[in-house]
């Protein structure tokens, strides 16, 4: 697990280091400087001739300190102040002496000189406003030379928190961050203006981060801790039985694809409740399951197979028929067991939002961002850019679990500090992906996983089996059954591990 603080959280840790660890401001920003001036040399940026890009803020302060260290190498380098004097930091002026006593120039308008890097200094991860008027037109400028670009912590114009566009941005090539990589850099529009981006320790202490409701992801390593144990002394019932409402008329592959991934995961037992017309070629698909059929609403069946399964899995490819309505409806208003509620089921829910305020025991929804707009009764647009003030609110409300998919997944829950996927790739952009973590997530529920454990690893999980499948077939050509056995792969090589 690593945290992915904002801006402000990365603030507080540093007066913390400053104030409770004691390690002073000016050797936080000696140790940044000297970690971007190291980085880039690994990098093998071109050095030849840099200007730096300097506010008036602590990321100008770092941005003097990187020039003076150039300076001390022999390398011609150039600080272009685009801040106000008035308003700079006690640190970021003591530097910029510094750096002027090391005989480094500094200048105030727009050089018509050729560089070979482009440092950004300007504003750093405290900026919360848009870049207009002269900072606008500096950063267009920067943007157009030819040349490797560097940002310091975060490219000016990405906001640390959203990863939304302040008005204007900085294109960097390469991004050395401190500490911590922050949120908003995670998140697009944002991350596509890092270019590669490294982090870099200088000390900040990760004691302030301990007990708090911290965004974080995951790494590799975690796996361990999300694939459930088995026991040599087991059977089928140990792994849960999974009831998986799935797959209208013509729609067999959802449910095949949702049922295999929960099976894949180590769910003992996976049943089909599905449309007649789908029996045989699920059954001939994935002998494994067991399949029931329904031609029209049966309450009693719907009963009976609540009663058997420990866990639900509701929605893919399900339609969205009356028949398929009176199912959704009647498993919500029955369910006292953990459910993922996926794609239709969602779409049907529009019309029975109140169905979500009962249930003793959350539910965990798995919209995309159209069908999360739909329950929120907002735009697309609103939803991306609030969707942090708009999923927890609406978790909160609901007590459910929200799995929000998108290129960057965020899993919501009331209490819970929200877990961020940064694994995956666009090659999952595919049919029947969101069908496999929908089987993902339930086939973890099945074996005993809690609700939130189950959602987060279940996204972990199954983006990092889109790595798999992208490495084996490839972006363009991988689907949702090379999802599967990316899936499959990763499991293995963790019990391996």
């Amino acid at each position: 697990m690593r945290y992915l603080p904002t801006g402000k959280w990365m603030q507080m840790a540093d007066q913390y280091t400053i104030e409770q660890i004691g390690l002073p401001s000016m050797v936080l920003m000696e140790r940044a400087a000297l970690q971007v001036v190291e980085n880039m040399e690994r990098e093998n940026c071109n050095l030849k001739k840099v200007l730096v890009v300097c506010g008036s803020g602590n990321n100008g302060g770092d941005g003097f300190a990187i020039a003076r260290l150039l300076k001390q190498k022999g390398i011609s380098v150039c600080v272009l102040f685009v801040g106000k004097e008035e308003s700079m930091s006690l640190d970021c002026k003591l530097q910029r002496e510094i750096a002027e006593n090391s005989r480094v120039p500094v200048v105030t308008v727009l050089p018509k000189e050729e560089y070979t890097t482009i440092i950004d200094a300007i504003f750093g991860v405290g900026l919360n406003r848009n870049i207009t008027g002269s900072y606008q037109k500096i950063m267009e400028w920067m943007n157009l030379q030819q040349c490797t670009k560097v940002a310091v912590d975060i490219p000016s114009g990405v906001c640390s928190t959203t990863g939304n566009i302040l008005g204007s941005v900085f294109q960097a090539d390469l991004t050395i961050t401190f500490a911590y990589e922050k949120l908003g850099m995670t998140m697009y529009p944002g991350a596509s203006y890092l270019g590669k981006c490294i982090v870099a320790d200088i000390g900040i202490s990760p004691d302030f981060f301990a007990n708090k409701e911290i965004v974080y992801t995951f790494d590799r390593q975690d796996l361990k801790t999300i694939i459930p144990e088995r026991k040599a002394q087991s059977h089928k019932g140990s792994y849960g039985k999974v009831l998986m409402i799935t797959g209208s008329k013509g729609m067999s592959g959802a449910a095949y694809l949702s049922a295999k991934a929960a099976y894949t995961v180590g769910a003992g037992l996976v049943q089909i409740y599905t449309a007649e017309e789908n029996r045989v070629i699920l059954q001939q698909l994935l002998p494994e399951a067991i399949i029931t059929t329904y031609r029209t609403y049966e309450e009693e069946q719907i009963t009976s197979l609540l009663e058997w399964a420990d866990v639900v899995c509701i929605g893919c490819g399900l339609g969205t028929s009356s028949v398929a309505e009176k199912i959704v409806c009647s498993t919500l208003e029955r369910i006292q067991k953990p459910c993922v509620v996926d794609a239709d089921a969602i779409n049907l829910l529009n019309n029975h939002r109140n169905l979500l305020t009962k249930k003793e025991m959350p539910v965990i929804l798995t919209p995309h961002m159209k069908e999360m707009a739909r329950l929120l009764n907002c735009t697309v647009e609103r939803l991306k850019e609030e969707r942090w003030k708009l999923l927890s609110e609406y978790t909160k409300n609901h007590g459910v679990v929200c799995v929000l998919k998108d290129a960057r997944t965020l899993v919501f829950q009331k209490g819970q500090s929200t877990f961020v996927n940064t694994a995956g790739n666009h090659g999952m952009a595919k049919a029947g992906s969101g069908d496999v973590l929908a089987g993902v997530i339930a086939g973890l529920l099945a074996q005993k996983k809690k609700i939130f454990d189950a959602a987060i690893g279940g996204v972990y999980l199954h983006a990092c089996g889109g790595d798999e499948a992208k490495n084996e077939k490839g972006s363009y050509s991988m689907l949702a059954n090379d999802l599967i056995d990316g899936i499959a792969t990763c499991i293995k090589k963790t019990e391996e591990s």
